[in-house]
């Protein structure tokens, strides 16, 4: 079997076998620096070729910690790029976040909007969870399809589709009037699949060990929320 050159390889591969052989065997400054020379033609390339810009459907989802707090880093530098931003809260709207607070410096450029009551064995109401997480939708739609927002969070939106409360084919319609510049993150474990298969980037955060789970450690204020 005839195996891989550069010319056959995509330049993720290629990347990584650039690397591998890097970390393998022991490199003289010559033969690394011809790597690392190699490596950034590669990368060079394939920046010359991309597409300059595109409003992203984003899916932070999975069992471990960090979606929301990775979605709040995009918004972070959404508002030092001097963008408009918007996030709806579908689920924890009724903790009144510390984010909230420390994103009132921008009031300018951002609105927040905490719509859900907290999580379901909290309310303990199906039918106001329902009414909630349809105002919230509502509420998220006029953002999405005002141009002068460029990145809408979503946050806990995918609990809200997981628990029957939305519909996913509600949402991709929705999603499919945003303006073609216009980024949209929705987070929260349990995004279905039809929701992955639409986004431009998906994360799955992976729990791998949890301090409450397994130290029964409470929720504590600048970790959690």
């Amino acid at each position: 079997m005839k195996s891989d050159t550069p010319e056959e390889l995509n330049p993720d591969q290629e990347i990584s076998r650039l690397i591998d052989e890097v970390i393998s065997s022991s490199q003289t400054d010559e033969k690394y620096r011809q790597k690392m020379q190699r490596r950034k033609e590669v990368q060079d390339q394939r920046i010359a070729k991309a597409i300059p810009e595109k409003g992203l459907i984003i899916v932070n989802t999975g069992h471990g910690k960090g979606k929301t707090t990775a979605a709040l880093g995009m918004v972070l530098r959404s508002l030092g790029h001097g963008y408009k931003v918007a996030i709806v809260q579908f689920i924890k709207g009724a903790w009144e976040p510390a984010e909230k607070r420390a994103f009132s410096h921008w009031e300018n450029q951002l609105e927040f909007h905490a719509m859900g009551e907290g999580f379901t064995w909290e309310t303990q109401d199906r039918d106001r969870d329902l009414d909630k997480a349809a105002a919230a939708w509502e509420k998220s739609l006029e953002f999405i399809n005002n141009p002068d927002f460029k990145l809408v969070l979503l946050d806990e939106i995918n609990i809200a589709l997981k628990l029957g409360y939305l519909q996913v084919e509600e949402i991709l319609a929705g999603l499919a009037q945003k303006p073609a510049d216009k980024h949209v993150i929705l987070t929260g474990r349990g995004a279905p699949p039809a929701l992955i298969e639409k986004a431009d980037l998906v994360t799955e955060m992976t729990l791998v060990k949890h301090p409450f789970k397994d130290q029964g450690v409470k929720a504590q204020a600048g970790i959690e929320y």
